[in-house]
């Protein structure tokens, strides 16, 4: 495992600590698998929040730019 798979799996970790242990883990394996389609999904929220716009308005908003690829990797 690489140092930034690790970092991005730990932070992952830590932003879904709420989330229940089933689902948390359904989510870590999809981070394991694209980590590269996250990390952009991230940054480009992380964009839209500085921009003014809201958490929730902008993850909405990048989820669904991304469903189809989001789709494709539950599928595998």
């Amino acid at each position: 495992m690489s140092v930034q798979s690790f970092l991005l799996n730990q932070y992952a970790k830590w932003k879904l600590k709420d989330m229940p242990a089933a689902q948390r883990e359904q989510m870590m394996a999809l981070v394991s698998k694209d980590p590269e389609l996250f990390k952009k999904i991230g940054e480009e929220i992380e964009r839209r929040k500085k921009g003014g716009e809201g958490e929730m308005k902008a993850s909405m908003d990048v989820m669904k730019k991304y469903r189809a690829e989001l789709a494709a990797l539950m599928q595998k």
